[in-house]
């Protein structure tokens, strides 16, 4: 494939804008001046033929007059010529030669004649040309057969020279020619002030864009100007802002995920060790819990990591069938009742007697219904309370889940479902399951959404479509859900645990 020349804006610019100028300059200044060539040129007819009607007038009267001597009067009337300074007036004879002229000098043989050939051939009798005499001098000439004519005489012709007809058209092209240049240097300067102010910010932009791709984002690009280029220069500082913010939190996320991943890892490698030399029963079953609850927190960490990755290419797939949100989460609050009493913390959960089916994926589901309560303890201290809630709205079913604990400040509230941030780095966490969640849910055609205020409290609300009566009612058909409390559904979860 053949390496394409880059083409610079400059240049485009010349070809095309410039270049469409000066061809309309070019067509408009030839236009003017042939159109001043021509007004100046039948202006110079008209003044010619005047002067031919003022003459042919007289002559045509002495030769309509018998008792006068014609060809005399009209010697006179050629010799006496008022006007001979401009115009040169001659009689010519019955043989075509130049018998009488007003200046007293004959023209030369080789002198064009072909307005008398004109004249002599037209039907009205006159004829009109323009030509060099033998010196170079460009004339008009015009030729009227003399009616009536004597023996002697057959035409009148008359010369007069364009010299200063084409001084005057030249003077006039020039000033045209002028006008135009003037007008393609301003068009070019202009153009090239205004290309100059496209082309030199692009090319600051062009070397911050590349400093920014490298990962240097300590410089920002000045807004000079408020258009097109200075909204481009916003949106790429927005841009930078971003990455490096994304590049802030990414880091900060290998360190916490460095973090937590150490502390376990250690407590594991710590109580493997222990119970390798130690006998007692009772040490030996702590150490065991122990590595069971750190290797449940790996793995959990683990598939927060899988999800976001599966989410990011696009990989991530829901298992959709027709679920009953309660069990769900139920279980999920069952799961967290003994942490909570552990850490003091006052757990509520308010379930209703019947809620409408959704239509979704039970165990993403409760993945996100594990991670909002996990943080909502988690940002908790001794003696807040964490209260779990499900209501119909709208058609829709909402999950409340909201806590007494530190809150989030107004700063970082837009920023908190962002990956890999954390509004805390006192509290353990990846910074991306609340990410993953909002995502899943998004899946689901529902929303995630926070409300938060520091040391006051969170609340995330989450929304998700019910299904409608006739879906309810064909899904009744096919299946069955026992709707069952918290203190049952506890009490089953134990025996289900017992049976295991």
């Amino acid at each position: 494939m053949a390496k394409r020349h880059k083409q610079s804006i400059r240049r485009r610019w010349l070809t095309n804008s410039v270049g469409i100028v000066f061809i309309i300059l070019l067509v408009i200044t030839v236009t003017l001046i042939i159109g001043i060539r021509q007004y100046y040129y039948n202006s110079t007819s008209q003044f010619l033929s005047s002067q031919m009607n003022v003459v042919m007038g007289t002559v045509t009267r002495y030769a309509e007059d018998f008792d006068t001597n014609f060809s005399s009067e009209l010697r006179n009337i050629v010799e006496n010529y008022e006007n001979k300074e401009k115009i040169e007036l001659m009689a010519i004879d019955v043989y075509g030669n130049t018998a009488v002229t007003s200046s007293g000098f004959a023209p030369s043989d080789n002198t064009s004649i072909e307005d008398y050939s004109m004249a002599v051939e037209s039907q009205n009798g006159k004829g009109k040309a323009v030509f060099r005499l033998p010196t170079g001098e460009k004339i008009m000439a015009m030729t009227e057969m003399i009616p009536m004519g004597s023996n002697e005489y057959e035409a009148v012709r008359m010369f007069v020279s364009l010299k200063k007809v084409d001084d005057q058209v030249v003077a006039m092209s020039l000033i045209i020619i002028g006008v135009a240049v003037a007008i393609m240097v301003f068009v070019f300067a202009a153009g090239m002030f205004f290309v100059k102010s496209i082309v030199y910010p692009v090319m600051e932009i062009g070397e911050f864009a590349k400093k920014f791709a490298t990962g240097d984002f300590s410089e920002r690009i000045e807004k000079k100007s408020d258009d097109e280029i200075g909204e481009l220069c916003d949106d790429i500082n927005f841009m930078a802002d971003e990455l490096s913010n994304t590049e802030y939190m990414k880091n900060e996320f290998i360190s916490s995920v460095s973090h937590e991943l150490r502390t376990p890892l250690t407590a594991i490698k710590g109580w493997s060790e222990t119970l390798s030399q130690i006998n007692d029963r009772g040490m030996f079953l702590k150490g065991m819990r122990v590595i069971s609850s750190e290797t449940e927190r790996l793995s959990q960490m683990v598939e927060e990591l899988l999800d976001f990755s599966r989410i990011q290419d696009g990989r991530l797939v829901l298992q959709m069938d027709t679920i009953d949100i309660l069990a769900e989460l139920g279980e999920t609050v069952l799961i967290y009742q003994e942490r909570a009493r552990i850490m003091g913390i006052t757990l509520n959960y308010y379930e209703p007697e019947m809620l409408s089916f959704v239509n979704g994926d039970k165990n993403r589901l409760k993945q996100v219904f594990i991670n909002i309560v996990d943080n909502a303890i988690k940002y908790s201290d001794k003696g807040d309370t964490v209260s779990v809630e499900a209501y119909e709205q709208d058609d829709s079913v909402v999950i409340s889940v909201s806590d007494t604990g530190l809150g989030i400040s107004a700063e970082d509230l837009p920023k908190i479902k962002t990956k890999f941030f954390k509004a805390n780095h006192t509290r353990r966490g990846s910074g991306i399951g609340l990410a993953v969640a909002d995502e899943i849910i998004s899946m689901h055609g529902g929303t995630l959404n926070l409300y938060s205020e520091l040391g006051v409290g969170t609340t995330v609300m989450i929304t998700l479509p019910a299904l409608t009566d006739k879906n309810k009612k064909n899904d009744k058909e096919t299946i069955s859900v026992e709707v069952i409390s918290t203190d049952e559904r506890s009490l089953q979860n134990e025996r289900e645990l017992d049976n295991e």
